[in-house]
């Protein structure tokens, strides 16, 4: 496991996604001109959160929620923001391709905990703190039991299991899953919410995120 956790699990990461990004580059160029005609710019979002070690990088996803505020100027609840081509990019899954590009940096794995936002870092018990031990993912084993169906213990529950865990044959069962779950578009939504409410800490209550998930 060693073995693979510190050299092939990053073989098995470029083998996939080089010839992946190559087909999918086609798919996110016809995203973006829609994206661009429904919402206009930008196209891509993007966003510092945290990786392996807690270390920040760049996210990239591409866009799928309007930047409309309230009369306060504060950013409308997801459900409002969130457009009819947004909802299908992430019913399909393919707002999450342009990560493909922070798989080829280094900065994620194709398997590995979501990387969330970086002000969670202070509020994790040393326990969920765990999720970073290893290179976020695109997706995980989270996201293949449950994704947005779960709560944020039963997801941090997970993440830490996967550290544990992680071999060349947790990988492939993940990637399997994920896969199938992407063709049946299950687990897109939590709750009421059309994005994970915001993790205040594991003892706190958490309000509706204002943010793209």
């Amino acid at each position: 496991m060693s073995l693979y956790r510190h050299f092939g699990k990053r073989l098995l990461d470029l083998a996939i996604t080089v010839p992946v990004a190559a087909v999918a580059t086609p798919v996110v160029l016809g995203a973006a001109i829609g994206i661009k005609a429904t919402m206009g710019g930008p196209v891509v979002f993007r966003q510092q959160r945290p990786g392996k070690d807690g270390r920040p990088f760049m996210l990239y996803k591409l866009r799928t929620m309007r930047d409309a505020v309230d009369v306060n100027g504060a950013p409308l609840p997801d459900s409002q923001r969130l457009t009819a081509f947004g909802n299908a990019l992430r019913r399909s899954s393919v707002d999450e391709l342009p990560q493909l590009i922070n798989v080829l940096k280094g900065d994620m794995s194709l398997v590995g905990p979501r990387p969330l936002l970086m002000q969670y870092l202070e509020r994790y018990t040393p326990t969920e703190a765990r999720r970073h031990e290893v290179r976020p993912g695109i997706t995980g084993h989270a996201q293949v039991n449950g994704r947005n169906a779960l709560s944020w213990a039963q997801k941090f529950e997970h993440d830490v299991w996967y550290v544990d865990h992680l071999s060349l044959g947790v990988d492939l069962r993940i990637l399997v899953a994920t896969a199938q779950k992407v063709l049946a578009r299950l687990d897109i939504s939590a709750g009421q919410h059309a994005t994970m409410p915001e993790f205040q800490g594991s003892s706190s209550p958490s309000p509706a995120s204002k943010r793209e998930g």
